[in-house]
């Protein structure tokens, strides 16, 4: 295809109509309304449905019903608008519903609401967080495919710099490998056959058929995401050999922490970078391993400190982490404040360099 200059809210929505996303109900709230105002304008061009919703928890229960029928289906809004849907989207890990839900936040301050979540019972999100639009083309996709691999929920962790940056991209199809048959979707074929499907998690089993029982449905789905976690984790890393100071950080946090990393690395100072690009899995045993030679461990993020506890559990000697971001908006409280500034970054990995060297 073609290389088209894009708004990072379009190219993602290509991207997913790419992957054959073909029904989205969602609830626009900045930044998130420019998604649904493409999906609006080019889903039905695909053969799907675009709803929006009167309100958020409306919106991921269509998009629920939607999934549970075998569409490729999705939901979406910031982070608050997700804070309402946090009952459906528990619903959807236990009810091995796959859907992919876009938060497109407006800071970075949603990483605990997607990686410990706020519905009930024993469950997990895969959340990939990109760092760039050509990453956020790409997950957009993946996101699709591992939702239907593992039938799961699975988070895409935008912001307003990737609903907002114009760049040029491709987006071409993405074969991310097989998928097993949606032998389990409600598509009305067996009503009245005496074989009848239900997703429920009180069921599981068929409506004329005794299944596990809720308790052992349970156990199986705990087992499911510890399985996930030893799979998906997934990272980006570099010059974490010799480096005494490594920085992390993660979505487009990660590649301003990147870009600084390689600007200090060119002159002279052993320092690397480690980003997580799914936030759960986290991964943690990679995160060891890149800092078990390191002085310090420094966390950027824009937020009072979320994802620091991951790294905490996961370097050996926890004393060497600190934190290096903070809370940071602009004045409409809508958009990333200050601190997300190449040179703000910079000074800040430098003075506390300068603090371990003492």
């Amino acid at each position: 295809m073609a290389l088209r200059l894009l708004d990072g809210s379009e190219a993602i929505v290509d991207a997913a109509i790419t992957a054959g996303a073909r029904f989205y109900a969602g609830y626009p709230m900045s930044p998130a309304t420019e998604l649904i105002e493409f999906m609006a304008k080019k889903l039905p061009e695909s053969g799907g449905v675009c709803i929006n919703a009167a309100t958020e928890i409306e919106g991921v229960n269509m998009a629920l019903g939607a999934a549970a029928a075998g569409f490729r289906a999705a939901t979406g809004s910031c982070g608050q608008g997700l804070a309402l849907m946090q009952e459906a989207i528990a619903e959807a890990a236990l009810n091995e519903t796959p859907i992919v839900i876009f938060n497109m936040a407006r800071n970075q301050q949603d990483y605990f609401q997607a990686t410990r979540g706020g519905g009930w019972g024993d469950y997990r999100t895969i959340t990939l967080a990109p760092k760039d639009i050509y990453e956020a083309v790409e997950h957009a996709q993946l996101a699709f495919h591992l939702a239907d691999k593992y039938r799961v929920p699975v988070i895409f962790m935008g912001d307003n710099i990737l609903a907002r940056t114009q760049m040029g991209v491709e987006i071409e199809k993405r074969d991310f490998g097989a998928l097993p048959e949606k032998d389990w979707q409600l598509d009305g074929t067996s009503g009245g056959s005496g074989a009848s499907r239900q997703i429920w998690t009180f069921g599981g089993g068929k409506t004329n058929a005794p299944g596990p029982g809720p308790s052992e449905h349970w156990k199986r789905i705990a087992e499911k995401f510890d399985m996930i976690a030893g799979i998906e984790a997934r990272h980006e890393a570099a010059f974490t050999d010799d480096a005494q100071t490594v920085v992390t950080g993660f979505g487009t946090g990660g590649l301003f922490v990147e870009y600084v990393v390689r600007e200090l690395r060119s002159e002279g100072h052993k320092v690397g970078f480690f980003r997580p690009v799914t936030l759960w899995p986290f991964p943690g045993e990679a995160l060891e391993k890149a800092t078990e030679n390191c002085r310090q461990v420094l966390v950027f993020e824009l937020n009072a400190g979320q994802m620091i506890d991951d790294v905490k559990l996961n370097v050996t000697d926890r004393r060497k982490v600190s934190a290096i971001g903070g809370v940071s908006f602009d004045e409409s409280g809508l958009n990333l404040g200050a601190l997300m500034d190449a040179r703000v970054i910079r000074e800040r990995i430098l003075a506390a360099m300068e603090v371990s060297n003492q």
